[in-house]
């Protein structure tokens, strides 16, 4: 089952189950989508339909987009509609791959640095390309690239 296929599966369950957050959440995942789709006919893609590697990228970037909203809600001191974004971001990640823990990150950092040859802090490029081919949606690539410089400084 596709990614997309299962979105719209999940969206039917909760429609039926009147789970009205997760209801919520699984129509912004299909209208973000549908803006993902929109854009790609613009740049004249060959195939029309986006990939499940696209919809993890778009998922991962609502995920972001709501970890910046509720950090700045609770700065703010409005933590109902921080705990909104936190319940919308448990949603979404449900449909990612399982997030790499610390030392699986350390492991598979390793592991690219070897294959790649990278032996200085010029070679930071090119492992993170080949961790983001490999891991897209797996891992946080903010902390990755802080831990790659580390180990190649």
């Amino acid at each position: 089952m596709s990614l997309r296929e299962k979105i719209s599966s999940e969206l039917k369950t909760a429609m039926k189950a009147r789970d009205t957050t997760r209801l919520a959440t699984l129509r912004l995942i299909n209208a973000a989508i549908k803006d993902r789709e929109i854009a790609a006919r613009g740049e004249e893609r060959a195939e029309s339909e986006l990939s499940d590697a696209d919809l993890t990228a778009v998922l991962t970037r609502m995920v972001k987009q709501r970890r910046d909203s509720a950090r700045a809600y609770e700065e703010a001191a409005r933590l109902d509609l921080a705990e909104t974004e936190i319940a919308e971001i448990a949603v979404i990640e449900s449909f990612l791959p399982r997030q790499l823990d610390e030392a699986e990150m350390e492991q598979a950092i390793a592991t690219v640095i070897a294959k790649t040859g990278a032996t200085s802090v010029r070679d930071i490029g090119k492992v993170m390309a080949t961790l983001k081919s490999r891991y897209a949606g797996q891992m946080d690539f903010g902390k990755a690239g802080a831990m790659v410089k580390a180990r190649l400084a």
